[in-house]
């Protein structure tokens, strides 16, 4: 299985959503940086389960267990970093209907046509979303140590089932909307009157036994202009590898996105100005990026993620080794949307990309 990303910071994640533990392995992590353990924790308990009404009632403390690469006052000593994570709040029972019955929109159906009858699908195993933990490990301390050099990154509900909150002003997002979303960690949004109408179609989804998707939009500010390459090594091929490493993730769009299909050159172009000092552009359709390469804008780009495809609703499948059609009911506990807790995730992905980038430069980290 292919389960390892970056050229310069390399993470390798291992394990499956039932397995005893779940785990990251890494190398090329910024030698002598000192991280806070308890900024780490608090960032890990954003994305773990059983938070709040709107995800699911598993429970995992998902604090990280770190074996090797970190001394004893949390700093990276440049040796391979590895964390693993326990799982202590498996119910792999819920799955004994499910080995020869695929689920819709799982990965079922793919994984055991490509692996065959061993492999592993109690919770999802490997594909599971649980496999986003020792992601968020790696991911929340690029994040302090990329806020030690003047960048920050954060994310925010875009949409939920339909409902939109404010977007990122695209040339202007500032510290004032991160710090204010960071004050609305539990449910991420700018605009708290979209967030109640949010959660209550997530509410309205759950009761059905149904689930709703959503977007999240991520931005990235402070970084200087010239990072990533043109053609196949640039900022979006590089972001958007991760990013599609996460779970139920569907489609990616920088800056104004798709919308600029729409759009004439006139109007969707970024007119450059400067006061004197600095060279900026007015608008910010781009999200940043021009060729592959930083222009010293935010970033700013969003993601599509499915439903939840566990749902409680009755479906149609086929028994694999009969070859007959079944009515599948799936048990266990999931989430109505997966949207809210990914939006750390979100974060992770992106401050890894960013620190692998970062070492491309001639300011390596």
């Amino acid at each position: 299985m292919s389960t390892s990303y970056g050229k310069n910071i390399n993470i390798t994640v291992y394990g499956g959503s039932h397995d005893d533990e779940i785990g990251v392995v890494a190398t090329g992590l910024p030698r002598d940086f000192r991280f806070d353990a308890e900024e780490l924790y608090a960032f890990m308990k954003r994305r773990a389960p059983g938070q709040n009404a709107f995800s699911t009632k598993r429970r995992e403390p998902d604090i990280p267990v770190f074996v090797s690469g970190v001394d004893s006052d949390n700093t990276l000593n440049g040796d391979t970093f590895k964390a693993v994570i326990k799982n202590t709040n498996q119910r792999s029972s819920d799955y004994n209907n499910l080995s020869f019955v695929p689920r819709p929109s799982h990965a079922d159906f793919a994984a055991r046509m490509k692996y065959g009858e061993a492999v592993d699908l109690r919770g999802g195993g490997h594909f599971s979303g649980r496999l986003t933990a020792p992601l968020c490990i790696v991911g929340g301390i690029c994040l302090q140590y990329l806020k030690s050099r003047g960048i920050r990154v954060a994310a925010h509900l875009y949409s939920v089932g339909g409902i939109h909150d404010d977007h990122f002003d695209l040339a202007g997002v500032t510290d004032k909307e991160f710090d204010l979303l960071a004050s609305r960690h539990e449910f991420p949004v700018l605009n708290e009157d979209a967030g109640e109408q949010m959660k209550k179609a997530i509410e309205a989804a759950g009761s059905e036994g149904d689930s709703v998707g959503g977007v999240v939009e991520c931005a990235v500010i402070g970084l200087p202009a010239g990072l990533g390459e043109h053609m196949f090594d640039g900022m979006e091929n590089r972001i958007s590898s991760i990013i599609f490493g996460i779970p139920a993730v569907k489609g990616i769009e920088f800056g104004n996105g798709f919308e600029c299909a729409s759009l004439k050159g006139s109007e969707n172009n970024d007119a450059f100005a400067t006061d004197g000092k600095c060279i900026f552009t007015k608008t910010n359709n781009c999200g940043g990026i021009l060729g592959g390469m930083t222009n010293g804008m935010p970033l700013v780009f969003r993601a599509a993620m499915k439903p939840t495809p566990s749902i409680y609703k009755e479906q149609d499948s086929v028994d694999m080794v009969s070859m007959t059609p079944v009515k599948l009911s799936i048990k266990g506990r999931h989430d109505p949307c997966v949207v809210v807790r990914a939006v750390p995730v979100f974060e992770a992905a992106a401050a890894i990309a960013v620190c692998d980038i970062l070492s491309d430069s001639k300011d390596k980290i």
